[in-house]
């Protein structure tokens, strides 16, 4: 199981990877399954704002990135 900051990390690496602007105020969901234990994390950049938006959604079991996008404008 990941925690909140790591989440964070892995969204921030693939940006980074994939040359995407990661910027903040970060927006991030905790999914949580219906026995209440957490699922996943919902991550979008440039939270509540126009422009350059990254989102991820990360498993939180595994770490792994099961959706990414991103707008550049």
């Amino acid at each position: 199981m990941i925690e909140r900051d790591q989440a964070v990390e892995i969204a921030r690496e693939r940006a980074l990877e994939k040359r995407w602007a990661f910027v903040e105020p970060l927006n991030i969901v905790i999914r949580r399954d219906w026995l209440g234990e957490v699922n996943c994390f919902e991550i979008e950049t440039n939270a509540g704002r126009r422009g350059t938006k990254a989102r991820f959604v990360i498993n939180a079991k595994t770490g792994e990135i099961t959706l990414e996008g991103y707008v550049s404008r």
